[in-house]
């Protein structure tokens, strides 16, 4: 996916890398609406669950959504995948303080205000703040809509 922004250096994603709690889910659970959009973006992007798993539904979600799956102990764990995929290429979506170093590495850092809330240290590290995640994936599976906000 390439993204010409003016003012500012051309997005090309290959990888988008999600949280799972308090991003994609509430108490385990999938919010509404991820699962249609999660396997729209998957067509377009690799996309990989990177959780610390905290309700243990992490494999069968990243299954579900198909989604590559990566367990993680905590957020430099998390940076270490982002690296390896290539920090360029990648985009990082969470809400949580494991999810700030994440986001600040990624190419791209996209924070959701989820409703189990959003640790200010990930707000502060994102380069784009999303009210819920829906509207996240729409800015991914929509790429136009992410040049209006991040053009100079």
């Amino acid at each position: 996916m390439h993204i010409e922004i003016p003012g500012r250096a051309a997005l090309t994603l290959e990888h988008a890398v999600f949280d799972l709690n308090g991003t994609l889910s509430l108490d385990g659970g999938l919010l509404p609406d991820v699962r249609e959009r999660a396997r729209a973006l998957s067509k377009q992007l690799s996309c990989l669950l990177l959780t610390a798993d905290t309700f243990g539904t992490g494999e069968a979600v990243a299954r579900e959504l198909g989604f590559g799956f990566h367990r993680v102990a905590d957020g430099a764990e998390k940076v270490t995948v982002i690296r390896s995929l290539g920090v360029q290429g990648t985009v990082a979506v969470g809400n949580g303080q494991n999810d700030a170093a994440m986001l600040r590495e990624a190419i791209l850092g996209i924070v959701v205000l989820g409703p189990e809330g959003t640790a200010a240290s990930a707000l502060k590290a994102a380069a784009v703040v999303v009210p819920d995640i829906g509207v996240a994936f729409d800015l991914l599976l929509h790429p136009t809509r992410l040049v209006a906000t991040l053009r100079v």
